[in-house]
């Protein structure tokens, strides 16, 4: 069954190069000039038409109403805040113009494989994880804390899962990199993710401290 892809550019040529390009690949293309006619879809980009940051309202809104589905952006905004900003909305990835348009039917294709194997995980039912507090349950992706609802997003919840599994292990930033799937991830954007989980923990707990940072090496999970 050929797969969906939503692309959301208010470039016309451009919109249909990408396109061309991944119904070449085989994928079932629905296009989209602004974010008031796309409210779904899968590669953004951040300037829409006169919305300076149409395509990150429009990441948000597909958030509120989807948690877990891929989304990449793909834009002529290449600033480092720009792509922390589009990976802390859990974009899949971020891309920049000009790109590849083979490299760009790869990435989607991987994407989707990454789709299929958490489906699979699923459908095999994951054992649940409990450690203290902690009760992990990789089956409905949700994560409670003293039986307090943890609301992560995807790849925060790996990241929590990475490290609940090996308690007292250190992961190191290139292993937390690996984990987000994302292609273009640095150490400042691993400390970010951190960051965000340890708030979240902390809305439930105030005094909750078991992700401790390594400094210059990673993150562990450490048991009480």
């Amino acid at each position: 069954m050929s797969r969906s892809i939503a692309i959301v550019e208010d470039d016309v040529d451009q919109r249909e190069n990408y396109a061309d390009a991944l119904i070449a690949n085989g994928f079932n293309v629905r296009t989209y000039g602004n974010r008031v006619d796309a409210f779904a879809g899968m590669i953004l980009d951040i300037m829409l038409e006169d919305e300076i940051d149409g395509g990150f309202d429009l990441c948000r809104d597909l958030r509120a109403i989807a948690p877990k589905l891929p989304i990449i952006f793909l834009t002529a905004r290449d600033t480092d805040i720009d792509r922390v900003s589009g990976l802390r909305l859990d974009a899949w990835d971020y891309l920049t113009k000009p790109v590849n348009l083979q490299f760009l039917s790869v990435r989607v294709t991987s994407l989707f494989r990454i789709v299929d194997t958490l489906h699979t995980q699923t459908t095999e039912l994951e054992a649940i994880l409990r450690l203290g507090p902690l009760m992990l349950d990789p089956n409905s992706m949700s994560v409670r804390w003293d039986n307090n609802e943890v609301n992560l997003t995807l790849t925060e919840f790996w990241l929590v899962q990475a490290l609940a599994k090996r308690p007292g292990h250190v992961k190191t930033y290139e292993n937390l990199m690996q984990i987000t799937r994302q292609s273009y991830v640095e150490r400042n954007t691993i400390n970010g993710y951190v960051r965000r989980i340890r708030k979240k923990f902390k809305e439930v707990d105030p005094k909750f401290s078991m992700i401790q940072t390594v400094f210059g090496v990673g993150y562990r999970w450490q048991p009480e």
